[in-house]
This record gives structure tokens, sequence and C-alpha cells, in this order.
């Protein structure tokens, strides 16, 4: 092996486990495990986060790593947050509500613009910034609920979180802006200069405070501010 087939398979093995990660993921989340789901999809994540990392520092990009990548994500930040959204519906509706029975598979609208979006996202020019809500901060928003339930003792979260008119509307709204035409900040770094990156280095700092006062919770409303500062500051072309 060559160092330029060392170069390659690197980040392609990060994909791979975030490959891995997404599918016994997905297994739990069919078995309603949705926190032991929860945590390998945020392994997973961080796999996706090493192989884009690594791809750059190696300067080993590939159309083959591209699309492998992708598929990835299909499964870990696409097929996932939909099966979680459907249980997530499943367990707050009861039978007072009309097609209760039909409307947990709204869900899965989640996935099919999930699909849409990366498919799109391959045939699209490349730029500093995301278009539209990237797929990894959309599963982080949806997995966090389970884990706002189970971890966070507060009433307030866990009556939103139970509520299906919040699930349903969150449900659409994220399927709209995962492939909306908004510019979202994208928090990968050319260089480490404060002033050309300070709206990165704002989002990081602010998402920390909120992790360190909101806990679980704190994921969810690190996402919602990312996608309100990214409105409020949009990325310059």
């Amino acid at each position: 092996m060559n160092l330029k087939n060392f170069k390659t398979y690197v980040p392609n093995l990060f994909t791979l486990l975030n490959l891995f990660c997404g599918s016994v993921g997905v297994i739990f989340a069919v078995q309603v495990d949705l926190i032991t789901s929860s945590f390998f999809v945020l392994l997973g994540i961080l796999f996706d986060f090493f192989d884009g990392f690594f791809a750059r520092k190696l300067n080993s990009q590939s159309s083959l790593g591209l699309q492998l990548d992708s598929l990835a994500d299909m499964v870990t930040s696409g097929l996932i947050p939909g099966i979680f959204m459907m249980n997530l519906l499943q367990l707050s509706l009861d039978s007072s509500w009309p097609m209760w029975d039909v409307i947990p598979y709204f869900a899965l609208i989640i996935t099919l613009c999930s699909a849409y979006r990366l498919a799109n996202f391959n045939i699209s020019k490349k730029n500093h910034y995301f278009v539209g809500l990237p797929t990894p901060a959309n599963t982080l928003l949806i997995v966090s609920l389970p884990l706002v339930l189970e971890f966070q003792d507060s009433e307030l979260w866990s009556s939103i979180i139970s509520n299906p008119t919040f699930l349903v509307v969150l449900t659409f709204l994220l399927s709209f802006l995962l492939n909306a035409k908004l510019r979202l900040i994208s928090l990968k770094f050319k260089t480490w200069d404060f002033r050309a990156n300070s709206d990165k280095y704002i989002l990081i700092i602010s998402s920390f405070f909120i992790l360190s006062f909101f806990k679980w919770a704190g994921i969810f409303l690190v996402i919602v501010f990312y996608i309100i500062f990214s409105i409020l500051r949009p990325p310059k072309n």
C-alpha cells in the first residue's frame, strides 16, 4: 500500500465507522430503545466529523469518499431521525387524535428530505457555508429529545416534547429547513484568525455555555441557536 492509497483509506475508514454506528443505531431505534440508539448516533456523527477532518488534513478528498460519506449519512443522519420522530409521535399520541395511527408515518418526511438534501449536496457547488440545515445538525436536534425526556428532570421540557402538536410542527419545519435556500454557517476553519472566523467562534463559545447551563436540553437549544444566528448573520459569499 503506497502513501497516496493510505491517505485515501483513512477518511473512508471513519466514514464506514459512521455507517456502522448508524446501522446499529437503526436496530435499537426500531426496537424503541432510543437512548442506546442516541449514543450510537452521537458516536456516528463524531466519526462523520473526523472523516471530513482527515480528508482535508491529508488532502485526500475523492469522488468515492464523497459518495460514501453521503451514503453513510443517509443512515445515521437520514433514516434514524425519521424513525426517532416516528417513535416519539407514537408515544405521544392517543386514540383521541383523529387518524392517530397514521400521523406517526409523516415523520418519515424527514428521511425523504434528508435523502434529497444529501443527493443535491453531491452535485452542487461547494461553498464555505451550508445551504439549508445540515443533516447532522438536524439529527442532533431530534435525537436530543428522548435524551431530555430520560435525563432532564423538567416537567416543562417533558410536556413540550410529549406534545404531539409540537412534534408534528417540528417535523414539517425541519423537513423544510433541510432544503431551504438559507445560508447557514459552516464550522470548517481554513485559518484560526478570529476576525475572519468571528461568527464561528461566537457559535462555539455560546454553545459551550448553553450546554453547560441547560445540560441535555442544551443540544436542542444549540441547534436552534445555530439556525437563528445563521439567519440573522448569514455567511457572505
